[in-house]
């Protein structure tokens, strides 16, 4: 009752044409195509990975039967090139026929019936990124368009627009999509396009109409993308941190776990990362062949629960010590933490200091555990000077979490 009267507070204080869905409460989880499949249209020599209703029905069955859907992976989100090149007669988008010959309303009702949720990529400017129909002064129609056909998520990109007027736009779609009556989780790319030209970002108005935000360019399968985008967020975290929270997260982009660059160390510190950012957790991969242990770090159930810890508090960088970062979250109970060591350096190094050096404050002292190795550490008092091993980098990682002994 309290928890519900909060929520319609805070949605009523953004004003009437302000996001109004009651959605991410927690950052999102699910599976996206883009990084893994792209813009692959050819089914006819790739039947296997091509952009098509195939792929999203494959998936969709994998995170069902596979554990993922039990984890909390729930959206299954279609990203560029499912459209046909030319909207119809009455300037409605439709899916390539040959490829998605079900429609989007026959694929969410399919990923419907598994409990799932379907997301869709629509473009703010003329055209998508990939050369498809873009919603420029179809705003209004392709948010009525995605919601008559059961979508529940939407990413909405801005190639060959005018970032000045992005300002204005992105709120329009937001007024449109609350005019439909269906909740639509909504995921903007607005801020990174900003940041690209140079104009300042007013991230109160982000998170007044978006759910989710991307802040930083789009993650590619290396580890030094994973790196880089980390970078962005530690040196901007005292800009990205007081926006986040329930219903708005930064999203540095999707987890690329089980593809083909990361160790699986990196895996593990991308997990991580991503769980003490408060980030949305939404896989790129193929499910139907990726292997056990990749598999395991993205069913981490300790880890996925700092994740969608329900104070939606996103984590910073609060110390550095030679080639460790160690980064901190605050989770919903009082002296309840998440905290990674993070190894930029190439060979495992120890960490010696005392939780009063990262902010931990409670007098009788903290229990901790290893949750990447479910390792208990027990009781730890807050002026115990402790060693704390991390593993050989790059990207080798200790994830605690942490909690007051009474």
């Amino acid at each position: 009752m309290w928890a519900s009267a909060v929520l319609l507070v805070l949605l009523g204080s953004f004003g009437a044409n302000a996001l109004d869905n009651g959605l991410a409460r927690t950052p999102p989880m699910g599976w996206l195509a883009w990084e893994r499949f792209r813009c692959n249209v050819n089914c006819t020599a790739d039947p296997k990975n091509c952009v098509s209703e195939k792929l999203f029905m494959e998936m969709a069955d994998r995170l069902v039967e596979d554990g993922y859907k039990d984890a909390g992976y729930e959206y299954v989100n279609i990203d560029d090139c499912w459209m046909a090149k030319q909207r119809d007669a009455n300037n409605k988008l439709y899916a390539d026929p040959e490829r998605f010959p079900s429609g989007i309303k026959g694929l969410a009702d399919y990923m419907h019936k598994k409990g799932l949720k379907l997301g869709i990529y629509l473009d703010y400017g003329t055209k998508t990124c990939g050369g498809y129909p873009g919603s420029l002064d179809y705003l209004e129609l392709d948010a009525k368009t995605i919601a008559d056909w059961g979508v529940d998520m939407l990413k909405m990109d801005g190639c060959y627009a005018d970032v000045k007027t992005m300002k204005t736009g992105y709120p329009q779609m937001t007024k449109y999509l609350n005019a439909t009556g269906r909740p639509i989780l909504f995921s903007c790319s607005w801020p990174d396009y900003e940041r690209g030209a140079g104009i300042p970002i007013n991230y109160t108005l982000v998170a007044e109409n978006c759910n989710i935000w991307r802040n930083y360019v789009d993650i590619q399968d290396s580890w030094q993308s994973v790196l880089s985008i980390i970078d962005y967020y530690a040196k901007e975290q005292d800009t990205l941190v007081p926006v986040a929270g329930p219903g708005n997260f930064n999203d540095p982009d999707m987890l690329i776990i089980g593809d083909f660059s990361l160790s699986v160390e990196q895996a593990k510190a991308q997990m991580a990362m991503w769980a003490i950012l408060a980030a949305p957790l939404l896989m790129s991969n193929d499910l139907r062949t990726i292997t056990p242990e990749y598999r395991d770090i993205l069913l981490n159930k300790d880890v996925i629960a700092i994740s969608q810890d329900n104070a939606g508090i996103m984590g910073k960088r609060v110390l550095q010590d030679g080639d460790v970062d160690i980064w901190t979250r605050h989770l919903e109970y009082w002296e309840e933490w998440g905290v990674v060591f993070f190894n930029n350096g190439t060979t495992a190094t120890t960490v010696t200091i005392k939780l009063k050096d990262i902010g931990f404050s409670y007098i009788l002292g903290y229990d901790c555990r290893d949750i990447l190795n479910n390792v208990e550490f027990g009781h730890i008092e807050i002026e115990q000077l402790r060693d704390w091993h991390v593993p050989a980098g790059p990207g080798g990682v200790l994830m605690l979490y942490c909690f007051d002994s009474e």
